[in-house]
């Protein structure tokens, strides 16, 4: 978003920043695939480790299985989450052509929209004042979906 306001100053080239900001969104999801699935055997099959179990491993693939594309996409727009989906993912053994796919439908559209919006804020006169109000209400719109979802989760188990 920053850089397509700096963008809306002249201070970048908005078609080349747009491209670059696909392609390593893409690349950068694909490269935390790849550490899931190298590094994800390695680290599950200790018998001895409290945080990593096999278990986890087969839900994992169990999940991604069933819903990883639609995860993927809409991981994009969950700061945290989007940090994690594509490594778990890996762990979880979810197909690479299907992974990359959706990955394709979710990266190029999100870093071409926030990368536009930030653009089209930086046409207001006077909008750099605002900028950190306008990221965090951004984040907490994001996080929205998790936090209700913990909260359905929780009352759930009562």
């Amino acid at each position: 978003m920053t850089a397509g306001l700096l963008a809306s100053q002249g201070k970048l080239n908005l078609p080349l920043l747009l491209i670059g900001t696909a392609i390593a969104a893409v690349a950068g999801a694909e490269t935390g695939y790849e550490i899931g699935v190298r590094a994800g055997p390695r680290l599950f099959n200790r018998p001895d480790s409290r945080l990593f179990k096999r278990e986890y491993v087969d839900k994992a693939q169990t999940y991604f299985d069933r819903y990883g594309g639609k995860t993927i996409v809409l991981a994009r727009f969950v700061p945290i989450v989007r940090t994690f989906a594509n490594v778990v993912a890996g762990v979880g053994r979810m197909d690479r052509r299907r992974f990359t796919l959706f990955n394709l439908l979710g990266g190029v559209p999100w870093t071409i929209g926030i990368t536009l919006l930030g653009y089209g804020l930086g046409q207001i006169k006077g909008i750099d004042k605002y900028l950190l109000v306008i990221i965090a209400v951004i984040v907490l719109v994001s996080a929205a979906p998790v936090a209700i979802e913990f909260l359905r989760a929780r009352r759930s188990r009562v």
